[in-house]
């Protein structure tokens, strides 16, 4: 018996051994890798005559996680792009003699729309410099086509077709489903237009919440269609035409409407880019990756010792630590206090890309963010989203740039919280309570929200719903009248947000970087991204459990209304209504 424990006791030893002795490994490959590829060998592969190469078939977030390569590595999560990587890459190119144009691929660009117009106009700036734009596609999917649009030149496949079609919403409604089964979200709210908690209160859409996602979409294609119609020279009623009756579709069709350009293969389209680069048909196309642009830090100024932070508040606002892609009160309370101490950030630009979430964290970040900015500037960038608690932590900047298709607003709150009671009448199981008080039970997922528990709970919306207007007014120097006209829980696009006076200026985050610079009287800077979050080994062991992996596919395949309810269900703080600032779980807008 000794034997065989021993025996398993080495087993699992060398097994643990070996998979730390891996880890190890792959931190000494990353390491050994960053050196190899060092300044000058990556300066020495940009070659006379190239071309910037940008195939875009990676998701594209605003910060990417500190851990990817990892899970990468793994096959634990697929590769992302950072936004700004791609910018600073295509500016690069656009001042390197040694880059003669940029060869796009967006077939399936996986972007929010202001990400999209953001890498459009760096694209246009980098044309109007005097080199070219060549974009190649096998289909173009709406969103890829109108980056495509900024391109002298559009190729597409024979085979291959423009997805233009104009703008849609789906919402799904879940009333039915939870009468059936037992299983619905007691919803607290207030404002009309806080559509989040609709779907599962109704079997169909309101007018209120028809009339702000058409207004929104509309808004939205204001935008898209003008700048497709101008790049196109077609008039915006033509390009209209084209997607009401779907006249893009084949590729034959898109080239006769004045979509594309040419229809050709890849290879014939390589040889055209070869022409138009003076080679000849023996010469190499000589492609460059925007890694080989950014690499040896050209953007960075030597000997400049002012700085900008940029904290990067990415994804929903959740109790907890916090990360790139969840905004908690533990990591980027840090962020924003060790930005405001340090003695070489002289502005803070705080960049959102954020539906909202819990109110409390909300308002523990507005408050930081508050002190942060009684020591130097504080400019926001809105992404693809900043709404609801996004909204609430942006609110109180000097100034706040916007994206003309950023999503912003929705000035509402709600509490949502989970109850089985008529899943588990028909099951047979019934819950009993004895009580010293009336209200001691508080909330319990079997039985319906007592009369003293939702009074309570609306009490604290109500609570809340008044200090986010007046924090809205304050930082936006409105009245409580003027806030609550945009308020309710209406959603704006950015440029309906800078015509109605809740951001300032349109722009992407390089305006909002140069504002800060303007704001804190500085002409040199290099800019330092925050928060700085530090994988270990809990974090390693987590993303390889193989529950983990399981528990993502699962939440992938199910409507994000469920996500909400299985996060309500499963969450240690569920004793309490989860009072959010949150804009519709379905705005999928596409």
């Amino acid at each position: 018996m000794n034997f065989i424990r021993t025996f398993f006791a080495s087993v699992l030893g060398t097994l643990t051994a070996l998979f730390l002795g891996g880890i190890i490994l792959f931190v000494l490959i990353a390491g050994i890798a960053s050196v190899v590829n060092s300044d000058d060998s990556s300066a020495a592969m940009i070659q006379d005559n190239s071309v910037l190469s940008l195939k875009l078939n990676l998701p594209i977030m605003d910060n990417v996680p500190g851990s990817q390569d990892f899970q990468v590595s793994l096959g634990l999560d697929a590769e992302s792009i950072q936004l700004i990587d791609l910018v600073t890459a295509i500016e690069l190119a656009k001042t390197n003699d040694k880059i003669k144009g940029i060869h796009l691929r967006s077939d399936y660009l996986a972007a929010g729309w202001a990400q999209t117009k953001t890498l459009r106009d760096a694209l246009l700036s980098f044309k109007n410099s005097g080199k070219f734009v060549s974009a190649y596609a096998d289909f173009f999917t709406q969103k890829g086509y109108y980056l495509a649009s900024a391109a002298d030149s559009i190729f597409v496949n024979p085979n291959g077709g423009v997805e233009l079609k104009g703008l849609a919403s789906e919402v799904l409604y879940f009333k039915d489903f939870e009468d059936e089964y037992g299983f619905k979200m007691e919803v607290i709210r207030h404002g009309k237009y806080k559509s989040a908690v609709e779907p599962y209160l109704s079997n169909s859409m309101s007018e209120a919440n028809r009339e702000q996602i058409g207004s929104l979409i509309a808004s939205l294609w204001e935008t898209i269609g003008s700048e497709i119609a101008e790049a196109r020279n077609i008039s915006v009623a033509e390009l209209d035409a084209i997607a009401s009756d779907l006249k893009a579709n084949l590729v034959g069709n898109a080239l006769k409407v004045g979509l594309i350009d040419h229809v050709s293969y890849k290879s014939e389209y390589i040889e055209l880019l070869k022409s138009k680069l003076g080679l000849s048909e023996k010469d190499k196309l000589k492609l460059v990756d925007y890694n080989d642009i950014l690499a040896g830090n050209a953007s960075h100024k030597k000997g400049v010792r002012d700085k900008i932070a940029v904290i990067y508040a990415q994804g929903p606002i959740l109790f907890g630590e916090g990360s790139e892609t969840q905004i908690g009160d533990q990591v980027f309370v840090e962020a924003i206090e060790e930005a405001a101490k340090s003695k070489r950030v002289k502005a803070i630009v705080l960049r959102v890309n954020s539906p909202g979430g819990s109110a409390m964290i909300s308002d523990i970040l507005w408050n930081a963010l508050e002190d942060a900015k009684k020591k130097k500037p504080l400019v926001v960038s809105m992404g693809n989203v900043a709404a609801s608690g996004g909204y609430y932590i942006a609110c109180n900047a000097n100034t706040i740039f916007a994206d003309p298709m950023t999503v912003t607003g929705s000035i509402g709150v709600f509490a949502t919280i989970p109850n089985i009671k008529g899943f588990t009448d028909d099951i047979g199981i019934k819950a009993e309570h004895v009580m010293t008080h009336k209200n001691a039970v508080g909330y319990s997922p079997f039985e319906p929200i007592s009369p003293g528990f939702r009074k309570s709970a609306l009490e604290g919306i109500e609570n809340v719903y008044d200090t986010f207007k007046q924090r809205v007014a304050d930082g936006r120097n409105l009245s409580l009248e003027e806030v609550e006209a945009l308020a309710q829980g209406r959603v704006w696009t950015g440029l309906q947000a800078k015509e109605n006076g809740l951001v300032d200026e349109l722009g992407g985050l390089g305006a909002a970087i140069e504002a800060a610079a303007v704001l804190a009287e500085i002409e040199e800077y290099n800019l330092t991204s925050y928060p700085k979050v530090e994988t270990d080994f809990d974090d390693i062991f987590a993303l390889m459990s193989p529950f983990a992996a399981i528990e993502t596919q699962i939440k992938s395949v199910l409507p994000r209304e469920f996500s909400t309810f299985i996060e309500a269900s499963t969450s240690e703080k569920n004793q309490a209504p989860r009072i959010q600032v949150r804009i519709p779980f379905s705005l999928d807008i596409r």
